[in-house]
């Protein structure tokens, strides 16, 4: 099988939907076919992958949406993807990602699967302030995602948020996998890992790993430990990673009175390292109302370490409070409460971190190949499609290179609000 795999995060981006993109793309490629992936380019960046790597055209958006966005319509692109001759085309975006599919299921009949990872009217909400342009540009998204053959969602969540949106067709859960695996560290490396950092191995560490931005709920996690500190509790606080709200969070840490007690290691890349952290920690801090299945719980889950979270929450998804995690209501109080309860019982915490390998941890092995097995399942029952040319994928693409339908429409769409 040949898969297309298009996405606006790719590394040198870090984030868990780039991730997925990577393994997707290593897996399928090692075991079940071949494998080209669609992203913008970066400057400098190095792509020596076993699989192709067709780097869009872009800008740097990164400051307003967190990663570059690239030119769908790049005759270029459009040409290495045409030869390539996709048996499948996966978006795991849709925005520019999803306009790039539709452009490339034009001219080569290949069917457009969808995967919708994140809540994207919080992103759009953040991104743009204006609210008829928030509903133009959610209205063009939505225009984009009916306009798949099929609509993935990584956990019911995502779905169930998509629905709220307004999209009214069906979609299939596929949940993303980790690639940590469930071997214990060795423990001298643990030691190793707090000679570096000057941790006791008696004070508890919580953790935090993913992009330093205020809507992953960071501020409920320093507000409540601020109130645990004030009680006289002693503990060390972790956040590994990068984002936009950096320097802010470092300040307000400091302001709470946490700076002997946070440590900021900054971006981690590292996957070895990241899994030290993870099996160190005593419990994962993630009190987020905007993720949907987050890696990072799988991640922690794979280490024996449970996870903090909010309930009814999508990244609470599976989560059983006091069986293999804990969940609190949203706010500061609660979730001061809900460590509180166990603090100061490291057995329990133990407990709670096992019981979320046994019931929350998948690999990416089982996930792709469940991936894989879905691709051969909807392309059996699918009827062959006629693309708009094979013989002459030059002609075509110049011309919806000058005049796009999909680009020309939801541009309309979106403009038509600031006409008004």
């Amino acid at each position: 099988m040949r898969i297309c795999l298009l996405n606006d995060s790719f590394p040198p981006n870090i984030d868990g939907v780039s991730n997925t993109i990577f393994n997707y793309a290593t897996i399928l490629n090692e075991r079940y076919g071949d494998v080209i992936v669609a992203t913008p380019r970066y400057p400098g960046a190095k792509d020596h992958y076993p699989f192709d790597v067709v780097r869009l055209p872009s800008i740097d958006t990164s400051k307003l949406i967190g990663y570059r966005a690239g030119n769908p319509f790049s005759r270029r692109a459009l040409e290495k993807l045409v030869s390539f001759q996709p048996d499948i085309i996966h978006s795991h975006c849709p925005f520019i990602s999803t306009v790039l599919a539709r452009e490339l299921r034009e001219l080569t009949g290949a069917p457009i699967i969808l995967t919708y990872h994140t809540k994207f009217d919080q992103d759009i909400g953040r991104a743009v302030r204006i609210k008829p342009v928030q509903d133009a540009v959610i209205s063009g998204m939505l225009i984009n995602i009916a306009a798949c053959d099929e609509v993935w969602a990584c956990n019911r969540g995502a779905g169930e948020n998509l629905k709220e949106l307004g999209y009214g067709g069906e979609y299939f859960v596929m949940p993303n996998g980790v690639d940590i695996d469930r071997t214990p560290v060795p423990p001298e490396e643990l030691a190793a890992l707090d000679a570096q950092y000057g941790l006791s191995p008696d004070v508890p560490l919580f953790l935090f790993i993913g992009r330093i931005m205020w809507y992953k709920g960071i501020r409920i996690i320093l507000d409540s430990l601020r109130t645990l500190k004030n009680e006289g509790r002693a503990f060390r606080m972790v956040f590994v990673g990068d984002g936009l709200c950096y320097d802010e969070v470092v300040a307000y840490a400091r302001t709470c009175g946490l700076e002997e007690e946070c440590i900021f290691t900054g971006a981690i890349l590292d996957r070895k390292i990241l899994k030290l952290w993870y099996s160190r920690a005593d419990l994962f801090l993630l009190p987020s109302v905007y993720d949907n299945n987050p890696l990072v719980v799988k991640e922690a889950a794979a280490c024996a370490t449970a996870s903090v979270l909010l309930r009814g929450s999508s990244s609470a998804e599976g989560v059983i409070d006091g069986v293999n995690g804990l969940l609190t209501e949203n706010g500061a109080g609660a979730y001061a409460d809900g460590i509180r309860a166990v603090i100061d019982d490291r057995s329990r915490m133990r407990k709670l971190g096992e019981n979320a390998a046994r019931d929350l941890y998948v690999s990416w092995d089982d996930s792709v190949a469940n991936a894989f097995a879905r691709y051969c399942e909807f392309l059996a029952k699918r009827a062959p499609v006629k693309p708009l040319s094979r013989m002459e994928p030059i002609r075509v693409v110049s011309n919806l290179y000058r005049v796009s339908e999909t680009g020309k429409n939801l541009g309309q769409k979106l403009i038509a609000p600031l006409k008004k």
